[in-house]
């Protein structure tokens, strides 16, 4: 029997298992030891990634819409010969802009950058990711504060922090690994800040059950608490920030007498965390979809890491404002996918990063894309407003996953070629396509993620693949193939291929990657990026900004700060009710496609939609456990829910999974300004029990 170590392609951990494999069949599944990110420890979803390859049967030839209702399975080099025809037609007619295509954080690095340099650089149109849905905020932020996208924590820090402060985060459900690393801590003060008494909250030394979306009001009151009581590290703030004095002179305007009204909070509360974060020595600030997945989400963001910087806890073990990454490889997408910047990072406007990426690709300036692409949300606009015809989406399920839903299934309505790549060919986006391109789950190829603390860890095949059996590598290296890229994927040939270009990208940048070798990672450890050719490591577990340097040209973090913007979609008489959104169980993922085959989750999940309501709602609108209620939402749609009632949702909220398409059909078409991530968390709603009028 064979042992193969390789990463779980579920979340932002990305732990390392061992598969036991005999005769090309997987026989047991165990965390990897000593691994640093998950310590011989593993969640339901990863010690089930066998299921995909037991269960799941689509057959693994394309499959083309021959007319309504009809499809017919064809070879691979028919389906890239009819697939790239048709895209050539639309640009040929239509031109570029024509094109555009919606990847995942769930592929590799190597997946990440070819798509990048078929979709991009080559077809010129827009190569958005769902690492919209999630991560764009936090990117945004780092940017704008630290001069870099650049998650300065080792999860090691969970472990030594005293002082932990979750904010929008229930990694309880969300992330169980971070969970287990903070129970091993015995010496911590654990704090959450959520509208929802939640799985975390419920555990937590203090929860502070904040009205929704007003997280900036009471950060910058707690900043102005710690100003002015002297709270900070002046010397800190002094020697490596700037733009300190107009933060300062921003939040003197928040008062702790007026907190409570804006925030829910108590100002004795508020004083008390102040007291906390000023007596703790090794203090973390801990960030996700919460504050990610807002109207105001960078601000948020940025209200964050600006408490950590002024008090001193930055760059050193257990401290910092950190983001909690939602996909596996959410970081490869934002480094290496081509999207929004240059591989490597840097901007497609600045000629000595184009050159440096010409060079390690071996292209000319020419042949290399010149802008960003459009956000997710302008592509979806786009379709609907008849300028993009051709739709390539690869391993996600926009249909039900993206805001205000109904409106990506007009957008599908309106193409004129939908092409989805998937594990499966019944997700609510594969039935509705034009072409299906089937791909083999991860337990099936090669490449690599990289983490939420920046590690790259290899992934590699466990089990061999049937002879008509594809890779998302493959698929995108043979549709290139068939689109005309002839010499442009000379040096594209294999995931290591790419791998080693997007080396020669990250030379000189923050994400430099140069002294990483690509089969050495091979049953690692991984290794954290940044990890320079001729480096040698002293430790598994490094952090940044040690050195007190940011990537700013000055060097120094920046404080960034604005007025509080207006809720956009506040609550009115006829929608009184905020609905808020996130994970149900530890075992569900997204959209439920890959999970639905773990026997344990369905075990523990509901099949049904469910609404969870405080007791005294339920009351009012005669609703009982398991009752039919409608939501009404105020972007015009409506969905039907099971009641689940419970003391631990507020009288004014409601809390959905987003494991359910009805979900996603009530949150409205929202979007952080400088992110342009939708906002999932607080929408107007108003109910009713089903069969009732009114």
């Amino acid at each position: 029997m064979k042992k193969v170590q390789t990463t779980c392609n579920y979340c932002s951990l990305a732990c390392n298992l061992d598969f036991h494999v005999e005769g090309n069949t997987i026989q047991k599944v165990m965390p990897t030891p000593d691994y640093p990110v998950n310590k011989n420890f593993a969640c339901i979803k990863g010690l089930s990634l066998d299921k995909p390859a037991i269960v799941n049967h689509t057959n693994p030839l394309p499959r083309i819409k021959e007319g309504k209702g009809k499809f017919k399975n064809v070879s691979w080099e028919e389906g890239f010969r009819h697939t790239a025809g048709k895209i050539n037609e639309i640009i040929k007619k239509y031109g570029n802009e024509a094109f555009a295509a919606i990847s995942t954080g769930q592929l590799t690095m190597e997946e990440m950058a070819l798509l990048g340099h078929v979709g991009r650089n080559f077809l010129r149109g827009d190569v958005d990711g769902n690492t919209r849905l999630c991560m764009a905020t936090s990117v945004v932020a780092h940017k704008q504060c630290l001069g870099y996208d650049a998650p300065p924590y080792t999860l090691n820090d969970f472990e030594l922090s005293d002082t932990i402060i979750l904010i929008g985060a229930n990694p309880v459900v969300a992330h169980p690994i971070v969970w287990d690393r903070i129970c091993s801590n015995k010496n911590k003060k654990l704090i959450v800040i959520d509208p929802r008494n939640s799985e975390s909250a419920q555990r937590a030394d203090y929860w502070y059950g904040i009205k929704p979306k007003s997280d900036l009001a009471l950060l910058y009151t707690l900043a102005n608490i710690l100003i002015e009581k002297g709270w900070i590290d002046k010397n800190y703030v002094d020697s490596y920030t700037e733009a300190f004095e107009e933060f300062k002179a921003h939040v003197a305007a928040f008062k702790l007498d007026e907190v409570e009204k804006a925030t829910g909070i108590s100002a004795e509360k508020l004083m008390d965390l102040a007291k906390m974060i000023h007596e703790g020595k090794k203090v973390s600030l801990w960030w996700t979809m919460g504050v990610n997945q807002s109207y105001a989400g960078v601000r948020t963001a940025q209200a964050i890491m600006a408490i950590a910087v002024m008090t001193g806890n930055i760059g050193r073990e257990g401290t910092g404002g950190n983001s909690l990454t939602g996909q596996c490889n959410a970081m490869g997408s934002r480094a290496f996918s081509h999207q929004a910047g240059l591989y490597g990072g840097g901007d497609f406007d600045n000629p000595k990063r184009r050159e440096a990426v010409c060079n390690a690709l071996g292209i000319t300036d020419e042949q290399l894309v010149n802008k960003p692409t459009a956000p997710y949300n302008v592509i979806i606009e786009k379709i609907l407003a008849g300028t993009i015809k051709c739709l390539w989406i690869l391993c996600t399920n926009p249909r039900h996953s993206w805001a205000n839903n109904e409106t990506f299934q007009k957008a599908i309505e309106k193409l004129e070629l939908f092409i989805v790549q998937d594990i499966y060919d019944d997700t609510d986006s594969s039935m509705d396509c034009d072409i299906f391109l089937p791909v083999v789950p991860g337990i099936k190829k090669e490449g690599t993620i990289i983490n939420t603390e920046r590690r790259l860890s290899a992934m590699r095949p466990v089990i061999e693949r049937r002879p008509d059996d594809r890779t998302d590598y493959q698929v995108i290296f043979g549709l290139g193939e068939a689109l005309g890229m002839g010499s442009l994927l000379d040096n594209w040939k294999t995931p290591k291929d790419a791998f080693n270009l997007m080396k020669k990208c990250s030379k000189g940048m923050p994400c430099e990657i140069t002294g990483v070798d690509y089969d050495a990672l091979v049953n690692s450890k991984g290794i954290q990026w940044p990890f320079r050719e001729g480096e040698t490591l002293a430790s598994d577990e490094r952090r940044l900004f040690e050195n007190n340097k940011f990537y700013h040209p000055s060097g120094k973090f920046k404080f960034m700060f604005e007025a509080i913007p207006e809720n956009p979609i506040k609550n009115t008489e006829e929608f009184p009710y905020t609905l808020n959104t996130g994970r149900g169980t530890v075992g569900q993922w997204h959209t439920q496609t890959r999970t639905r085959e773990v026997a344990f989750v369905q075990d523990v999940s509901a099949k049904d939609a469910y609404v969870l309501l405080n007791p005294d709602l339920a009351k009012k609108y005669s609703l009982a456990e398991n009752d039919l209620l409608e939501i009404r939402s105020i972007n015009g749609q409506n969905a039907t829910f099971k009641a689940r009632i419970t003391a631990n949702v507020p009288f004014d909220q409601l809390y959905a999974p987003i494991h359910y398409i009805e979900t996603n059909k009530l949150t409205p078409s929202l979007y952080d300004p400088y992110s342009k991530e939708p906002s999932y968390k607080t929408t107007p709603v108003n109910i009713k029990k089903e069969g009732v009028k009114g």
